[in-house]
């Protein structure tokens, strides 16, 4: 059986490195509200990225990011409005949303970084 628990959290080890190695500043990762979750939350210039990490082993039931349907996105997009409420941040700020789609296969790591996905 699989342990998805170590599954997710290997998954968002390899999304952090991804993009501390990138120069973006993570300020926030699974991030909850009663309305869903955020995986990372990053800035980098003046820009906040919300982004949904997906990480696989098989690609048995299609691509990682295929499966950030558009229910998924709504709730991104409703935990981040709520996130920048929180702190009190302009609702007009640079935010995007992107996807981080991971596959690992045999120690072979894959990465496909979505910006603006949705």
């Amino acid at each position: 059986m699989i342990n998805r628990k170590a599954v997710g959290d290997r998954g968002e080890a390899l999304a952090r490195k991804f993009f501390s190695d990138r120069g973006y500043n993570i300020i926030g990762h699974n991030f909850r509200s009663r309305w869903g979750e955020i995986d990372l939350i990053l800035r980098k210039d003046r820009a906040f990225r919300f982004v949904e990490v997906k990480f696989r082993h098989s690609l048995d039931f299609g691509l990682p990011q295929e499966s950030v349907i558009p229910r998924k996105q709504r709730k991104i997009q409703t935990v981040a409005l709520y996130w920048l409420r929180l702190r009190q941040l302009p609702m007009d700020s640079d935010i995007h949303f992107d996807v981080l789609a991971i596959h690992e296969l045999r120690g072979q790591v894959q990465y496909s970084y979505i910006e603006d996905a949705f």
